[in-house]
């Protein structure tokens, strides 16, 4: 005897609330390509644009905004562009990770593995990372525009909708602080 089959009602989209840090020595509102690029792709998938930032290359004041943000409980995502690659003053990737509880290694390897389609080697020189701090997601982008549209299209958008099968980061969400 065969076992009928089970039928799955559609989930919800669940928007969520999502900061993007632009780390830059030299942009400004008017000129941060990037971080207009992100808050345009998140606010076009649904989710909610609840703060938009630019700091200095400096480990420190990265820090402080980031914390400050994953002390929150109403923000659930963080994304950063910028401050990803290997110059003095790349320094993104080191403000973040000490944060971090956990590190999505899987998030830097996919990233690097599908921009080769797009930039072939020079995809090396980016140190694209993602983790979790406090309950909060965390995705570090580098500085161009393109590359955050990659990040977002290709990896994170999905993620981010927990309509996504067969897994999401959403539906993790509530779990995240369990010790």
């Amino acid at each position: 005897m065969t076992q009928p089959s089970i039928q799955k009602k559609e989930r919800a989209f669940i928007p969520l609330n999502i900061v993007v840090l632009t780390v830059s020595d030299t942009r400004t509102e008017e000129t941060d390509v990037s971080g207009k690029t992100l808050g345009q792709l998140l606010t076009g998938a649904g989710h909610r644009l609840a703060e938009k930032a630019i700091v200095p290359d400096n480990i420190y004041k990265i820090r402080a905004i980031l914390s400050r943000w994953i002390a929150q409980d109403d923000i659930q995502v963080v994304i950063t562009t910028g401050g990803t690659g290997i110059t003095g003053r790349d320094t993104t990737p080191e403000a973040v990770k000490s944060l971090l509880d956990k590190e999505i290694e899987g998030f830097g390897e996919m990233f690097r593995a599908i921009s080769y389609d797009e930039i072939k080697t020079s995809t090396v020189q980016s140190r694209a990372v993602a983790g979790v701090a406090n309950g909060t997601f965390i995705f570090c982008l580098p500085g161009s525009s393109g590359a955050c549209r990659t990040g977002w299209d290709k990896l994170i958008q999905q993620q981010l909708d927990y309509r996504t099968r067969p897994c999401n980061l959403v539906e993790l969400m509530p779990r995240l602080l369990e010790a």
